[in-house]
């Protein structure tokens, strides 16, 4: 099997998924959400499908129980969509990453006011002692 075959498949489920999503899902736990990336096993068994959405933890945990109403509804209609023989399993996971990767943003603008807070010459008496 082609090492590219996961990774091609979990893109199509990417985009296919988030318009079903957006389209024919209707139930309101879901709400706004967007579907950041999908990692597929590479036996096609279970597909991963990363997610983020708006709101605190209470509005996470909705949206997860959510996803888990409309999983089974969401693999039918992958599976016409796509035309597999067997439709990986879909697991839902909150995607941490934005987050994280909002807390090393702020904690370099927080290095950066702090760096413009201190005098210039402050910073270079520091650079001449190396003569």
């Amino acid at each position: 099997m082609s090492a590219a075959r996961p990774e091609r498949l979990a893109e199509q489920i990417r985009i296919e998924a988030s318009d079903i999503i957006a389209r024919q899902v209707h139930d309101p736990g879901v709400g706004f959400l967007t579907l950041t990336r999908v990692q597929v096993t590479r036996d096609l068994q279970i597909a991963r499908i990363y997610y983020t959405t708006m709101g605190d933890a209470a509005a996470r945990r909705a949206t997860e129980q959510a996803l888990g109403r409309v999983a089974p509804f969401l693999r039918r209609q992958l599976g016409q969509r796509l035309r597999l023989r067997r439709v990986p399993e879909l697991q839902f996971s909150f995607d941490q990453s934005i987050a994280h990767q909002a807390r090393v943003e702020e904690l370099l603008q927080e290095i950066h006011a702090r760096d413009e807070a201190v005098p210039d010459d402050a910073r270079d008496s520091g650079s001449d002692d190396q003569s």
